[in-house]
């Protein structure tokens, strides 16, 4: 048995026991991702039109990450909707920043990997950075659209009463603690993962001034951007929606 292997049943084994059937969910809605991921990347490589293959991944993607990993219908389809939104939105800002920054392709340390090899698949560099960015920012997304709607339906819940202007004063409250998890998880993981590459310049006397017209560091640090951009519209698009919703559910009965 390989480590993968093993640390994946831990998992299973795990989610199930603290999360029940949601849990169990969830671990199926990790594994179809991984499998959407990879039946991307196989896409991508077989020339299919980038552009059309993100337009229909994302609402894929968000359908696997949300309404598998929630009990709570009401809160599955704000949250998708809020999150197909904020997507699309944000979309357009790394299409524009993209082809501002010029920072597509492969760095000077991939160098020594792609010997022999060539850099020139004939695949449109830019467009695999955007669908990159496009697809490490929904995470982000759909967990702080769940978590806001989560909370506002659970007061509603516990406090049919409480008027519309107050359930909003609820979500700003709720979306602070939510901006600051999601802010924090999104930096650490960044930090985490690029630790090495941090050693790498420091080992080799990179100015800083290098080490911003890096193409790897400055594609990374956009990523953590767009994610940041994403969850901070997040939160009140989603407040926005449930509450409405809420109205609505309130005049009809």
């Amino acid at each position: 048995m390989s480590t993968l292997t093993a640390l994946l049943i831990v998992l299973a084994v795990l989610m199930a026991v603290v999360g029940g059937e949601t849990g169990i969910r969830s671990f199926f809605s990790v594994l179809i991702n991984t499998l959407l991921l990879i039946l991307l990347a196989v896409f991508i490589s077989w020339g299919i039109s980038i552009p059309i293959l993100i337009l229909i991944f994302i609402p894929l993607k968000l359908v696997t990450i949300i309404f598998l990993g929630t009990h709570d219908y009401l809160v599955a389809k704000n949250s998708f909707f809020s999150a197909l939104w904020i997507c699309l939105t944000v979309s357009v800002l790394i299409l524009g920043f993209e082809w501002l920054a010029q920072a597509a392709g492969l760095g000077p340390e991939a160098g020594e990997m792609l010997v022999g090899l060539s850099q020139m698949p004939g695949l449109s560099y830019p467009l695999i950075a955007v669908a990159v960015a496009i697809f490490s920012m929904l995470g982000a997304v759909a967990e702080a659209a769940v978590a806001m709607s989560s909370g506002l339906l659970e007061i509603k819940k516990h406090k049919p009463e409480i008027s519309t202007a107050e359930l909003r004063a609820s979500g700003v409250k709720i979306g602070d603690d939510v901006l600051g998890t999601a802010m924090n998880t999104i930096l650490f993981g960044m930090f985490g993962s690029f630790l090495s590459l941090f050693l790498w310049y420091i080992r080799l006397n990179y100015t800083l001034g290098e080490v911003l017209n890096e193409k790897m560091f400055v594609n990374e640090a956009l990523i953590i951007l767009y994610s940041l951009i994403g969850v901070l519209l997040t939160v009140p698009l989603s407040t926005a929606l449930i509450t409405r919703a809420m109205a609505k559910n309130k005049v009809k009965k």
